[in-house]
């Protein structure tokens, strides 16, 4: 990973990560299945999602919000709608920011913060509540990701580290947060049920830089698939956000990445020897393990995420990254997936002080 004269190499210097306290899988589960009023269904649903590779998903509603310990997510005669949805976000999200942010090691000299979410909107932003409440200097600059999905995450970190490319002295706080829970439907359809199983919610924070320790991020990968725009989308209604993730994604992920220069590109001139992938579902990792040739255990990490936290939309691949981090990989591929169907990507490797 070489660097430009006179320009500073961004690298990763801590990953934080925080979940709620509530794990909704179970209650999820059986107020999924109550929905589904066809026997065939219904056991396919608790088939896939016995095999979804997830155990543990978490949750800022609580009791008063839903009934979640009698199995439902809104305990309502109508669903609520999006004003209410959104007045929760702005409730719990800088409260679960703050959890992550405040387990980095080191705070002092934040010159930027770079925030994402796709989960909620809210005036004064998430990014400027969470300066306030930190103590940040008032000058400090901001930028909001927002409403890109999944790969959001990566985009987080391309940011952060172009901003500390054009800043060598700049000290970027990145955050990312996402409450995908808030956004259950009722629905008896069986693709979109199986699709929200997998959605969870964690933030994620960390202290990207030009100097110290840490991940080192390099080239930008981005790819989108042609003729894939209605495969994954996220739409607003007046219920909330609606998750719209076609079955067909996993095969038509296999066949790309296993297809023309794609794999090559993503693999550069030496094989990577960490892969940080999001992992949007078993069947997406399985996908990518597929069509790159991987060995059995590349995706270990991202598989071990997946069954603890489940996906986490944006914030996912930050938690994949920090369980990394300990053990210093030297060459590796982050990915992440999303609406488009789109691809994001980063090169990184541990670099040890500005040895770069």
């Amino acid at each position: 990973m070489g660097r430009t004269a006179h320009m500073a190499l961004p690298r990763i210097n801590a990953i934080a990560t925080a979940l709620p306290d509530r794990d909704v899988h179970a209650a999820y589960n059986s107020w999924a299945t109550r929905q589904i009023d066809d026997d065939r269904k219904a056991a396919v649903f608790a088939r896939m999602m016995e095999r979804s590779g997830i155990d543990h998903r978490y949750s800022v509603l609580s009791d008063a919000d839903a009934r979640i310990d009698f199995g439902s997510f809104y305990d309502a005669e109508s669903p609520p709608g999006t004003a209410e949805r959104m007045r929760r976000y702005a409730d719990a999200a800088p409260d679960l920011a703050l959890d992550a942010i405040r387990k980095l090691p080191e705070l002092d000299g934040i010159t930027h913060l770079v925030t994402a979410s796709c989960t909620g909107f809210m005036a004064p932003g998430l990014d400027q509540v969470v300066a306030r409440r930190l103590g940040l200097d008032p000058a400090v600059e901001r930028v909001s990701i927002g409403f890109m999905g999944c790969y959001a995450g990566i985009t987080l970190l391309r940011t952060a580290a172009h901003i500390v490319r054009s800043r060598p002295d700049a000290r970027v706080l990145a955050l990312s947060v996402e409450l995908c829970t808030l956004h259950m439907q009722e629905t008896d359809d069986l693709e979109a049920l199986l699709a929200m199983g997998q959605f969870a919610d964690g933030a994620a924070a960390a202290i990207v830089s030009g100097t110290g320790a840490g991940l080192a991020l390099g080239e930008s990968l981005s790819a989108t698939i042609d003729d894939s725009e209605e495969l994954i989308t996220w739409t607003i209604t007046d219920t909330g956000f609606v998750m719209h993730l076609s079955g067909a994604v996993p095969g038509r992920l296999a066949d790309t990445i296993g297809e023309g220069n794609l794999p090559a590109t993503l693999k550069g001139d030496e094989r990577a020897s960490s892969w940080a992938v999001h992992p949007g579902g078993r069947s997406i990792l399985d996908a990518v393990e597929r069509g790159l040739d991987l060995r059995d255990d590349a995706l270990d990490t991202s598989r071990r995420v997946l069954a603890e936290s489940g996906n986490m939309s944006s914030a996912t691949v930050l938690f994949v990254l920090g369980e990394m981090m300990a053990d210093h990989p030297e060459k590796g591929v982050a990915l992440a997936f999303g609406p488009g169907l789109a691809m994001e990507g980063l090169r990184f490797g541990w670099t040890d002080g500005d040895a770069g």
